[in-house]
């Protein structure tokens, strides 16, 4: 049951956060999609009450309850991400807002969205070990809770391994083939205000282009001069 229940919230993350997306921007109802996409939560929750009423019920502390802490820990620290990243595509596409900010593909820039990324396995783990806690504690000494343990202990070998992963990109940071600045350019995101440095500084070097020839009359090329004709001279 905890199982299939597992499942069923997976895909009802899915299916409500389509369906708040799409209410959102096709059916130009904001707060009815912010509402469908507020309700995602509530499965984590219903699976939390089946699986404490299942232990409750006399069930044997096994893997399928494990999982279930690990996924509501995984929803816990990587939903909100995933539910932000899809958003920020659904109101370019559907509802003709800016483009989505690029993942960052080299230099430091990559590497502190990685940080990020592992940030959120951390609170994942975190999650799913108080969990599993609550249920070993709650089950006391009735029941062999080695399982749970088990599964604390693999939540945090997957934290330790993804951390080890983004450190990769902190002390070996991938770099650009095209050689720009990974604090500006790198990965296709320029630096806040770049574009629009550069165009200043186009706008004023034309400005001052076009200004010299008012200043400075000599410096005009021959051919926009005109030259004084024969009977100007002898005058």
């Amino acid at each position: 049951m905890i199982v299939a229940l597992i499942v069923i919230c997976e895909v009802g993350f899915w299916v409500l956060l389509a369906a708040g997306l799409a209410t959102r921007y096709l059916l130009k109802k904001p707060r009815a999609g912010a509402a469908l996409l507020l309700a995602e939560p509530l499965l984590e929750v219903l699976l939390l009450v089946v699986t404490a009423i299942d232990l409750k019920n006399g069930a044997e502390p096994s893997a399928k309850h494990g999982i279930a802490a690990l996924y509501i820990g995984y929803t816990v620290g990587h939903g909100h991400t995933t539910v932000k990243w899809l958003d920020g595509h659904a109101a370019h596409r559907l509802g003709g807002g800016p483009p989505p900010v690029v993942r960052p593909k080299y230099g430091m820039p990559r590497a502190r969205h990685e940080g990020k990324i592992w940030l959120g396995t951390l609170v994942a783990a975190a999650v799913a070990t108080g969990l599993l806690l609550l249920a070993i504690l709650y089950v006391g000494d009735s029941g062999d809770t080695s399982s749970l343990k088990e599964w604390m202990a693999i939540s945090w070998r997957a934290a330790g391994i993804h951390g080890v992963i983004a450190l990769t990109y902190l002390l070996w940071p991938k770099k650009d083939p095209a050689g720009k600045d990974s604090a500006g350019e790198a990965g296709g995101v320029a630096a806040p205000g770049h574009h629009a440095e550069k165009a200043t500084a186009w706008t004023l070097e034309k400005t001052e282009r076009s200004a010299v020839p008012a200043r400075d009359p000599q410096d005009v090329p021959d051919g926009l001069v005109r030259r004084p004709g024969q009977d100007e001279q002898q005058v």
